[in-house]
């Protein structure tokens, strides 16, 4: 199975959520890449960054897929919360991610954007 995802160097590495081959920590690639590096190489293999950086979000709304984001806009919270609450929503911010080149994840609201 090839990826189909690439999580962000600002996000946990060791999630079990995301530990299949589906995904992809940037750690492994170069945690160093500037953005554009990491955009490249999502856009280049068609994969969806995972991310909570804003500037990605901001970029796509100029651009067309590939690559797609996942914007986590959770904001502080302790490590069990953070993982409880995408563990809960993580069905429905894939299901968005076919459909949107953005999709925001919020503590009370999943948004996608065309």
């Amino acid at each position: 199975m090839e990826h189909k995802f690439l999580i962000d160097v600002n996000l946990p590495r060791f999630f079990s959520l995301w530990h299949s081959e589906e995904y992809i920590h940037q750690y492994e690639l170069g945690d160093e890449w500037p953005d554009s590096i990491i955009w490249k190489y999502a856009k280049d293999h068609h994969l969806t960054i995972v991310t909570k950086d804003s500037d990605f979000s901001s970029r796509i709304l100029m651009h067309l897929p590939p690559p797609k984001i996942i914007h986590i806009r959770l904001g502080n919270m302790k490590m069990a919360q953070f993982y409880d609450t995408l563990k809960t929503l993580w069905p429905e911010i894939i299901q968005l991610n076919k459909d949107y080149k953005l999709v925001n994840v919020f503590i009370d609201r999943i948004e996608g954007v065309m």
